[in-house]
């Protein structure tokens, strides 16, 4: 087998798994945007206000714009535009389009957002060639609208679950917005509604105490430590993530959240020696989450577009992923799209060892798919 990102596979290996009531000395900053733009509709909305006194709070600056565009953000090159887009926070409304949700299958029946634009730096980001304009981090102010949009979604015979903020992190911008708890409160009040929302990042304390009522599940993205630690830029570390996780999974009585949980291990590669990197993952989760919980898996392998690998080329120039197509079988959708995936029986390989692997250590857990 191939070992598609082979220029990170030599890097050290996760260190023995510490103890789950043990915290790690170093944490992550939360993200602290350069420049704050508001604009004017955003401004008219409460929600925007409750914003805007965020922000404030931070001492972050801020600046109030003429017109409910956003400009001023490319630079000479797709590099610098990235670079002041990625430390620029803008506070508008989601347009009337958005309130027309689309599917989202596997993970949901179907997805909102509270934002668009991430503040992390994963240089496999799934972003990239989907959104228009510099990636800058759009939040939406206009959320009641949102949340009240989504009871026209719902079945009265079923459930009906809302992905919300796949084009953003959503606890990556938490302290900046409130939106996410917002989110949470108001899901906690459907009878047949449920919330997934999934993230790099660990300020989960604000979240712990959330009339939530099982109706959300706080899903967490993590990875073999050589990914984690090279491509996954200014993201909480597999460690605090999994801290992260510990917390929303304890029972209420035990000082915890309460709530359905989730990893969602992605984007799989075949870095050398995976089996035992993963494995280590898969250890490190399973010693920190030593008490039964309502806990799914969804696996994702490591797929690029045409479109994304332009983009992630310009954003990264740099980068050690490898996204060569020759290494790759490739996917046609129905619309006529392509995307690069591993072969096979690399596919096959790495699907027959998660679920395995998942079994022996978490056989209460359920994988929802893989793909």
């Amino acid at each position: 087998m191939s070992n598609s990102v082979s220029a990170i596979a030599n890097a050290p290996t996760v260190s023995q798994t510490q103890p789950a009531s043990v915290n790690t000395a170093y944490r992550t900053r939360q993200w602290k945007p350069e420049q704050v733009l508001f604009t004017p509709a955003a401004l008219d909305e409460p929600w925007g206000q409750q914003i805007l006194e965020r922000v404030r709070s931070l001492d972050l600056p801020v600046e109030f714009l003429k017109a409910n565009r956003i400009t001023g953000l490319r630079g000479e090159t797709e590099r610098e535009t990235y670079s002041v887009a990625k430390r620029t926070l803008a506070v508008v409304t989601a347009p009337a389009s958005q309130l027309k949700l689309t599917p989202i299958p596997p993970s949901a029946d179907w997805q909102f957002h509270l934002a668009q634009g991430c503040p992390a730096h994963c240089q496999y980001c799934y972003l990239a060639g989907s959104l228009q304009g510099p990636p800058a981090i759009r939040v939406y102010a206009n959320l009641p609208q949102i949340l009240d949009n989504l009871k026209h979604y719902e079945k009265s015979d079923r459930d009906t679950s809302y992905e919300v903020s796949c084009y953003t992190d959503p606890l990556g911008i938490e302290h900046l917005t409130g939106s996410l708890a917002e989110c949470i409160r108001y899901f906690g009040t459907r009878e047949r509604g449920y919330l997934r929302w999934v993230s790099k990042f660990d300020n989960v304390d604000g979240l712990l105490g959330l009339p939530h009522n099982g109706h959300t599940r706080c899903r967490f993205s993590i990875n073999a430590a050589p990914v984690s630690r090279f491509l996954e830029g200014g993201t909480a570390s597999i460690a605090e993530r999994l801290q992260a996780v510990r917390k929303l999974a304890l029972p209420r009585e035990q000082g915890g959240g309460g709530y359905p949980i989730g990893f969602v291990v992605a984007p799989i590669m075949p870095i050398e020696n995976w089996q035992e990197e993963y494995s280590q993952l898969l250890d490190q989760a399973a010693n920190t989450l030593d008490f039964d919980c309502d806990l799914t898996f969804e696996l994702i392998s490591h797929r690029f577009t045409p479109g994304s690998k332009g983009v992630l080329e310009q954003w990264y120039p740099n980068s050690k992923l490898d996204l060569d197509e020759s290494k790759r079988s490739v996917k046609r959708n129905k619309f006529g799209g392509t995307k690069y995936v591993y072969d096979k029986d690399t596919m096959k390989t790495l699907k027959a060892f998660f679920e395995d692997a998942i079994a022996q250590r978490f056989p209460n857990a359920e994988i929802l798919y893989w793909t």
